[in-house]
């Protein structure tokens, strides 16, 4: 039997409902999506774009349609720390924050023997230093605030397993990974969560899927047989950023169809050795 024999010093917020939210990179795919599904739950929504404004145009009238506001922002997470000043107009503009999603990130495929350090830099900058400053941020926000929150820190699976031609963008993932864990433990007294999701294969404009249906794409290696959909990804992230998801803090929700579950059945059943390239 767990010992209540004294009183916690953590705030217990029952009443917290989230009104304001930021996705960065919510110009397509599951940032788009995330946007989408949070205005759904009645938040106004802060949307980042970094190449693609008409994508964020569009994710603004989607999010409009859901009868709340929508506030853009250009945002690049390799500007350190100018990123963090984006996060901090947009909490501005929507009139506070409540829930920030860091979506931002950008991936590569270079063996490690061939890798540059210029590349090397921008992957993890854009998916470890600047998700760092944008959540910090964010988390200053909220404290100051003091009605707590919820962050969500979008990964990959490759914050818990590597890829051949990935180090640079296994490294960030896993840094945020930690990032994370160390903040939920911070963040905590302050009555804000923090998490990941670690999504698979999605189909997305990042793994060249924009226009699929993947409930049409073969794959035999994932349980599941399937890429996951962007909507699948957004609907975790929608429950973590929900008052459901209070007891839910420093954790990793893996969104992958089964994917990771299949190391050494998928290792076992390699033919060939062209895993070792890319």
């Amino acid at each position: 039997m767990s010992d209540t024999s004294h009183t916690s010093s953590v705030p217990v917020n029952t009443d917290f409902q989230p009104r304001r939210a930021i996705v960065s990179a919510s110009d397509s795919g599951i940032g788009r999506a995330t946007a989408v599904a949070l205005a759904a739950a009645g938040m106004d929504v802060g949307i980042t774009w970094h190449t693609d404004e008409q994508g964020a145009l569009d994710t603004a009238k989607e999010v409009q349609g859901h009868g709340v506001n929508a506030a853009l922002a250009h945002l690049d997470t390799t500007d350190i720390p100018g990123c963090g000043d984006v996060i901090d107009g947009l909490a501005d503009e929507l009139g506070g924050l409540d829930v920030f999603v860091n979506n931002a990130g950008t991936g590569g495929s270079t063996l490690l023997l061939d890798l540059g350090y210029a590349e090397w830099n921008e992957i993890v900058l854009t998916d470890l230093s600047g998700a760092f400053v944008c959540i910090q941020r964010a988390a200053r926000r909220m404290v100051a605030a003091g009605a707590g929150g919820r962050i969500i820190a979008v990964s990959s699976v490759h914050e818990h397993q590597p890829r051949v031609g990935s180090s640079a963008y296994d490294a960030a993932k896993h840094g945020l990974g930690g990032l994370v864990k160390t903040a939920a433990l911070e963040l905590a007294q302050h009555g804000i969560t923090v998490n990941t999701v670690a999504p698979g294969e999605i189909a997305t404009p990042m793994t060249g899927q924009t226009d699929e249906n993947p409930r049409h794409t073969e794959r035999p290696g994932v349980p599941l047989a399937r890429p996951g959909d962007a909507q699948e990804v957004a609907a975790v992230i929608a429950f973590l950023a929900s008052p459901a998801a209070s007891y839910v803090t420093g954790t990793s929700v893996v969104v992958d169809g089964g994917m990771l579950q299949m190391g050494p059945q998928a290792g076992s059943h390699l033919t060939t050795n062209d895993w070792r390239s890319v």
